[in-house]
């Protein structure tokens, strides 16, 4: 193990001592927000899909291509695209996650960083990101689970002013070539309002 996936380890050991009890409380909202738009029906745990390996196609260095929209919610069209790299790395035999992105882009250098851990209760996905700007977790967790390559996470926040729902796309049709994205929406989720999408190509060693 090398100093830098030791100091990793040990950063994500500690922080997931904070995050149990938010994630917590996001997986409880986010199944409160699912059952209101579904048929309730009482499944035990045994027919969830185990999903704690959801995210190995991502252990590894990756390029990405970046599409990002400079004023979300505004109406502007405005894009801009840049290049970056992602290095992620499993955590507790994969059942958690770590990812480091960094890029550069016409509004400045980017670094930030993805946690993820793995409910085995609720057998949904808290995603935490971060960025060396703030220094901070973004919390609630974005919370969610995949179905066969697809994976949807969700969570509400405050953007500018404005209570939002905040929804993030992973789409796997190719583990050496997967796509994230993110969309926004004013209105409860009828609509979608998508501000950023990142290409992964996958370095192969």
């Amino acid at each position: 193990m090398t100093g830098y996936t030791r100091i990793c380890s040990c950063l994500l050991c500690a922080t997931m001592l904070v995050f149990t009890a938010a994630a917590s409380f996001a997986q409880s909202s986010m199944l409160t927000r699912t059952s209101a738009q579904q048929p309730a029906t009482k499944a035990s745990s045994t027919d969830e899909r185990d999903g704690q390996h959801d995210f190995d196609f991502e252990f590894g260095h990756w390029k990405i291509h970046n599409r990002r929209l400079l004023h979300p919610l505004s109406g502007s069209n405005e894009w801009v695209e840049f290049d970056g790299t992602v290095v992620a790395q499993p955590i507790w035999d994969g059942r958690a996650n770590m990812d480091v992105f960094e890029a550069d882009s016409s509004t400045g250098h980017l670094e930030g960083m993805t946690v993820r851990t793995y409910n085995t209760t609720s057998h949904q996905w808290s995603l935490y990101w971060a960025t060396s700007k703030t220094g901070v977790f973004s919390l609630p967790a974005t919370v969610g689970k995949f179905e066969g390559d697809r994976g949807e996470f969700y969570d509400q926040e405050d953007y500018n002013g404005r209570n939002i729902l905040v929804r993030f796309i992973w789409t796997v049709t190719s583990p050496d070539a997967p796509q994230w994205e993110q969309a926004f929406s004013l209105d409860g989720g009828k609509t979608w309002e998508t501000n950023w999408i990142i290409n992964f190509t996958r370095v192969k060693p």
